[in-house]
């Protein structure tokens, strides 16, 4: 069973289309992230899916249920952290977490919660005096209240310095591995990158790619990176590379060279530049990141299908 499930999903706010047709399915137990411009829809597709806002055409499922007739069931074996969570100024980091449990009726240790997240020092601390990384870490923890099914995170770095936001990549792994679901929305693509399993991308509220990172390299025919150190680069060298079917792109540093290639083209740029008289000592090959990824998706000229 699919943990989500839309069928062309499409939503409209008078006359601007923030969803338009989007087809999407996330498996059980995996790691999705779910990535965007600002004002792809990205937001708008997790309000359905929590039934914040209703489509106005097409069909939500979550965890096999109707998001909409369904939506108080569903909710019992959620957890989610929002983007812009507010804490409660007066209440105690304890206070949150014991709210959280008594609302899904849940059997946790509320301290035990909140060692997991990173606050056992700050239990009896009122919120309203926490960082804004220590409110994240705070909802985190509320969102893992009661062994959800899906945890839906919206930029769930937000706040964290990179001790906290490898914490949170942690706790990510360790729910999958428990079986959960993970929706993620993240603007910090490495993390994307780090921890998902499937990557979807919207762009002006179509969903534009959808595949493993590396499928998405593929699809997009994203160059590689070699980078070559020589012994020293002869007179020509550089050009004879530029000469190489399936290179796009030399740069020379010294006696090192950067070339982005196709992937196959990497044994006969070495092969040219040993032709040249130059003495290769040592290469790397660096594969697009997620970061090119998306700016190859999301540009407005750039058509790409996955």
């Amino acid at each position: 069973m699919a943990a989500i499930e839309l069928d062309g999903v499409r939503k409209e706010f008078g006359d601007v289309t923030a969803v338009d047709g989007v087809d999407l399915t996330v498996p059980e137990g995996s790691i999705y992230g779910f990535l965007g411009p600002n004002g792809a829809g990205k937001s708008t597709t997790i309000n359905m899916l929590l039934d914040f806002v209703r489509p106005t055409s097409g069909e939500v499922r979550v965890l096999g249920r109707d998001a909409q007739s369904d939506s108080v069931t569903i909710r019992e074996r959620l957890g989610v952290l929002p983007e812009g969570f507010d804490v409660y100024d007066r209440l105690t980091g304890r206070k949150h977490v014991e709210f959280a449990i008594e609302s899904k009726e849940a059997d946790a240790d509320p301290d035990a919660i909140l060692d997991r997240v990173g606050l056992s020092d700050a239990v009896d601390r009122k919120a309203g005096g926490y960082s804004k990384g220590m409110r994240q870490r705070l909802a985190l923890g509320m969102a893992l209240v009661g062994d959800p099914d899906l945890l839906i995170l919206d930029e769930p770095s937000s706040g964290l310095d990179p001790a906290g936001a490898k914490e949170m990549r942690e706790i990510v792994r360790e729910e999958a591995e428990r079986g959960t679901t993970v929706f993620f929305s993240s603007h910090v693509l490495g993390q994307v990158e780090a921890v998902c399993d499937r990557v979807g991308i919207m762009r002006q509220g179509t969903l534009v790619a959808e595949d493993s990172v590396e499928g998405l390299r593929e699809a997009a025919g994203a160059d590689a990176t070699l980078r070559i150190d020589t012994a020293g680069i002869e007179d020509g060298a550089a050009e004879a590379v530029e000469s190489v079917e399936g290179v796009t792109g030399v740069t020379v540093e010294g006696d090192s060279l950067s070339v982005s290639c196709d992937s196959d083209a990497k044994t006969a740029v070495l092969t040219a530049l040993e032709s040249s008289g130059v003495t290769v000592e040592n290469f790397e090959t660096e594969s697009a990141s997620l970061e090119d990824l998306f700016l190859a998706y999301t540009e407005e000229d750039r058509e790409v299908t996955a």
